[in-house]
């Protein structure tokens, strides 16, 4: 057997998959607390002692992990205009594999310094103006980001005519800059590939050591890399193969959605307005959580539903937040569907941020369709997977919050695509074996994905 060794290290567990690459399959699965308040290497040789004990002790050909552990890597993000610069910095981020904790726009306010202040971020996305544009917020909110107390990297991908000066302003307040290119070097022209190299060598060479992974960094055999980095790589390769999708992971802070499509309009009476967004495309939301962030998804739904609530639902997220890490099985298994009413609302908050909307306006040339983000319309596939959604009794009436219903007027969702369930929770090690085996890692997706009807 040539067996991969495939740890993601999750905010709650820290999960290994065992996989025989010669033979193309999955032979072992295990998991344990991550222990990152104490070592994050004891929760780690627990969840190998259990990997061993289902495969023998078998020396593994390589080693390679993730890590949202820690509260992943944290961003904030900052641009001049909204819907452009503010909007690329943002996409940058996230396609990184980032936690984007807040974006802002034009120049910083003494509010929001206290509010970056209290994120406490590993690195500052700091961009606005195109190249030759606009150099004043660039260079106002360097002075003031170099007032922000706190020990974090700030990348500098703004308006090349400034860009250096901002770094040099940085550096004397004591941060710790890095100047890339610009990531929007044009009006409406995206250039985030540069920044999101940056962001992840960054992680790779400085933030996993300031989050305790420093020692089972030096175990693995490649770098460890975000694990939101490693599920865009895999539905990256799901894509080639399979056409355009959708995936969404629901995790306990966070609900990530990824599309890898062409959003461009399907309509003939349909035009762009902001800037066309990426094939590939990641969303994090942080305020849609299945367990750290179950209240505030209770207050969003609560806006389009105020109906739903009732004794049951507040005894529910008192328990998920007294236990972060707690299953609706066993002695809870009552509030099963309690859990998957709450992440049919995750998904369908979710899917609204993500995917694009039209509105009606009339121009000289009669009435058209002004589209904003991506029209995902012609999406073939939907993955689901996350612990809520695997583990749930019906996940197809979860997912089917994904698909266009006649409540989404406007918004470009999925019309008529497959729904997949993600079984073995496997994207994150599929995303890290296809750094090594992309062929294999595609195979393992593709037979272990279950089509619901």
């Amino acid at each position: 057997m040539e067996i991969y060794l495939l740890t993601d290290f999750g905010s709650t567990y820290t999960k290994v998959m065992a996989v025989d690459a010669s033979a193309g399959k999955i032979v072992g699965f295990a998991k344990a607390f991550t222990t990152i308040s104490d070592d994050i290497a004891f929760g780690y040789e627990a969840a190998l002692g259990e990997i061993f004990a289902q495969i023998g002790q078998i020396k593994p050909a390589f080693n390679l992990a993730c890590s949202s552990a820690a509260g992943g890597l944290k961003m904030v993000s900052s641009g001049l205009v909204p819907d452009l610069t503010a909007k690329a910095s943002r996409l940058a981020a996230t396609s990184a594999g980032a936690k984007v904790m807040k974006t802002y726009s034009y120049e910083l306010t003494a509010q929001e310094m206290q509010e970056i202040e209290a994120i406490n971020p590993d690195i500052m996305l700091l961009s606005g103006g195109i190249d030759g544009g606009n150099k004043k917020v660039l260079l106002q909110n360097a002075e003031t980001i170099a007032k922000i107390s706190g020990e974090f990297f700030v990348i500098v991908a703004g308006n090349r005519s400034a860009a250096q000066e901002a770094a040099e302003i940085l550096e004397g307040g004591g941060k710790r800059a890095i100047v890339c290119e610009n990531v929007m070097p044009a009006f409406g022209k995206l250039n985030i590939r540069p920044a999101k190299n940056t962001i992840r060598d960054l992680f790779i060479k400085n933030i996993i050591t300031a989050k305790g992974l420093g020692g089972v960094a030096a175990r693995m055999d490649m770098e460890i890399i975000p694990t939101p980095l490693a599920v865009f790589e895999a539905c990256e390769l799901l894509a080639r193969d399979l056409g355009a999708l959708m995936a969404y992971d629901l995790g306990g802070a966070t609900s990530d959605v990824y599309s890898m499509a062409d959003g461009t309009p399907k309509s003939a009476n349909a035009f762009i307005s902001g800037i066309i967004e990426p094939f590939a495309k990641r969303t994090v939301e942080g305020d849609v959580g299945m367990r750290y962030s179950l209240n505030a998804l209770y207050d969003l739904i609560l806006e389009d539903e105020p109906e739903f609530g009732g004794a049951e639902v507040a005894a529910w997220l008192e328990i998920c937040k007294n236990d972060p890490g707690i299953m609706p099985h066993g002695e809870y298994a009552e509030f099963a569907a309690i859990d998957a009413a709450f992440a049919a609302q995750a998904i369908r908050i979710s899917a609204k941020r993500h995917c694009g909307h039209v509105e009606q306006v009339f121009t000289p040339q009669g009435e058209m369709l002004s589209q904003e983000g991506k029209d995902l319309t012609r999406v073939e596939y939907i993955i689901g997977s996350g612990g809520a959604v695997i583990n749930a009794a019906e996940p197809a009436a979860i997912l089917k919050e994904a698909v266009y219903a006649p409540r989404d007027l406007g918004a470009l969702k999925p019309l008529k695509p497959k729904i997949l369930l993600d079984k073995e929770n496997a994207l994150a090690a599929m995303g890290l074996l296809s750094r090594r085996k992309p062929n294999v890692a595609l195979k393992i997706m593709k037979g272990s994905f279950v089509e619901l009807r």
